[in-house]
């Protein structure tokens, strides 16, 4: 069934069961590059501020309903050279800027002095609301310190917390990780001489109501300290510039941490996934992972880089991005950012820590169309952004721009539906858009796994893909294409976000100014519209994508929330009717 009639006819309220499977698989929906005089971003940059060196969300600050973010400029010249400073990027739902409040020694409030060499703004961090403002608050690294920035809600100071003796080369926030209700931090210390040469270490750092590390409580992990143990050498660079709690992947009661090596194995790089104990933190298990170990098959690059450095730079950045192919297992984003232009990779991960598949996300693969430069080193710096948009996608930012003045690169992503046809089938005749089979021979050329299949359908545009998973052949087609009863028990899958494919405009009214939120969601939805006088909603429908009404609802007034906590993951429609019409918004259930 192609997926157009299936949207009408869910337009049409039908109540069938659809017998064929589907797979849910997050996709490239674009991007956005942000740097000086591009993307919206007005900053007067200089070349070598390294402005997005290290990034983050900060939340919401100015109250306007969208996500804002925290970029360094570590490099940065105000008042010092390399004193460095922080941006404060005002956002639009479409992830251009809409304003940025630079914090540096010379503006936005900041008053700690600033010299030669400070590099303020080396790492950043959103830490959601310390001081109980209800305005989100940053952290950010300096020469041997740590501030705890509390904003306004113009992004400029209202005061700080400096806390000292605190080395950083990178900065994350991991989420509340000892319960106390604060957002808690790794400082990131690669060039550390714990246990050897430039092995590197991490600090996992818990602070009190008043903004101050709690020294106590520090948590050192590095070469046989804190429950590591060894497997690390002399200048592995252990900690890199960020590192990602994947939560309980395993479902052992443990927590997972990923921290990058990135010059392990001679320059090629490596990433650590650390089990730490629920109450002393210290390491209980690890896996290695990097070329040709548990599950990663990529080849690293080695040699010598233009910049004097060697190897590839793998796992220099991290960043967790949720369940991006619906497996159940939390996946992680990194980078090689010194392979060729920069690298991006998602890596899918299996219960035990090691990587199930992977993508690439770069000039030629990934499908966003990006355009880098030689050694652009994309991909130095990750941050999860989540749905800046309103629409359940969601937006990641990768650092790059070497050599300039700094760029950042928001990507989004999309969930699409695989929606597998009924018994065994394939697409025959049309136009071929990839193929790694060939007939004649019945052989496959470098067999793709099913996430890796997906995304060449992605990078082709292709409405219809083809797959077999004992050979990992993969056949895209374009939408003239049959659906054709296989011999060799090959599986055909339709493309949920095929380009071509649009909504029954004949009974919604596109004009009505009504949105969802927020988008993920797990328990509950709200509607919003600006025009509510004159849009009264009468009632929601949401549909599963295939075709079944799951829940109606009356809505007697706007604030009233919509239950979705019954619903599995997934992707489901929601139309609303108003006294103007009706429109049919798509949501994803967390």
């Amino acid at each position: 069934m192609k997926i157009r009639l299936l949207l009408l006819l869910i337009l049409s309220f039908p109540l069938f069961n659809n017998v064929n499977s589907q797979a849910t698989q997050w996709g490239p929906n674009g991007f956005v590059k942000i740097e000086n005089g591009s993307g919206g971003l007005d900053a007067n940059l200089d070349p070598g501020d390294r402005f997005s060196r290290d990034h983050d969300n900060v939340g919401d600050v100015n109250g306007d309903g969208i996500i804002d973010l925290v970029v360094g400029a570590r490099s940065d010249d105000d008042g010092a050279t390399d004193a460095g400073a922080v941006y404060i990027l005002f956002m639009n739902n479409d992830g251009t800027v809409q304003a940025n409040q630079k914090i540096s020694a010379l503006e936005g409030g900041f008053t700690d002095p600033l010299s030669e060499g400070s590099f303020f703004g080396y790492g950043v961090a959103g830490i959601g609301d310390y001081n109980a403002d209800n305005i989100p608050d940053i952290a950010v690294t300096a020469s041997g310190s740590i501030y705890i920035i509390h904003l306004n809600n113009d992004g400029t100071v209202k005061n700080f917390v400096k806390n000292q003796n605190l080395n950083s080369q990178g900065l994350s926030a991991i989420g509340d990780l000892n319960n106390d209700g604060r957002i808690d931090l790794v400082a990131c210390q690669s060039t550390s001489n714990i246990g050897g040469n430039q092995r590197g270490a991490i600090q996992i750092l818990f602070f009190d109501n008043a903004s101050h590390v709690m020294n106590a409580s520090t948590v050192t992990i590095a070469s046989n300290q804190g429950g590591f143990g060894d497997g690390l050498e002399n200048n592995d660079r252990f900690g890199g510039r960020e590192v990602a709690l994947l939560g309980d992947i395993n479902n052992d009661g443990t927590q997972e941490l990923a921290v990058g090596a990135f010059m392990s194995d001679g320059g090629k790089g490596a990433i650590w996934i650390l089990s730490l104990d629920n109450s002393t933190f210290n390491v209980v298990s690890k896996v290695k992972i990097t070329e040709g170990l548990n599950g990663f098959t990529d080849a690293l690059t080695d040699g010598t880089n233009p910049n004097g450095t060697s190897g590839a730079s793998f796992g220099h950045a991290l960043c967790k991005v949720g369940d991006l192919n619906g497996d159940g297992v939390p996946d992680l984003m990194t980078g090689a950012n010194q392979q060729n232009e920069g690298w991006g990779y998602i890596l899918y991960l299996n219960a035990d820590k090691t990587v199930k598949t992977f993508t690439r996300i770069n000039n030629t693969d990934g499908g966003f169309g990006l355009a880098l430069e030689s050694e652009e080193r994309f991909s130095r710096s990750i941050s999860f952004v989540g749905d800046l948009r309103g629409d359940g996608t969601i937006a990641v930012n990768y650092g790059g721009g070497a050599g300039g003045t700094g760029t950042l690169y928001l990507l989004f992503l999309k969930p699409c539906e695989f929606e597998q046809q009924a018994g065994f089938n394939f697409w025959s005749g049309g136009n071929t858009l990839f193929s790694n089979w060939t007939h004649s021979t019945q052989t496959v050329n470098r067999p793709l796994t099913f996430e890796q299949c997906t995304y060449k359908v992605f990078e082709t545009g292709a409405p219809y893909m083809t797959y077999k998973d004992e050979d990992g052949r993969c056949i895209c087609k374009d939408s003239t294409a049959i659906l054709t009863l296989s011999t060799e028990e090959s599986t055909a899958y339709e493309n949920g976000c095929f380009d071509n494919i649009v909504l029954s405009s004949e009974i919604l009214n596109p004009d009505l100014n009504v949105s969802i939120y927020p988008n993920p969601a797990s328990s509950q939805l709200n509607i919003l519209s600006s025009h509510f006088n004159s849009q009264v909603i009468k009632e929601v429908i949401i549909f599963s994508y295939d075709g079944i009404q799951r829940k109606r609802q009356q809505i007697e007034n706007s604030s009233e929330p919509i239950d979705i906590s019954f619903l599995n993951p997934g992707i489901y429609f929601m139309k609303i009717n108003s006294n103007e019409g009706s429109i049919i918004s798509k949501f994803f259930k967390l």
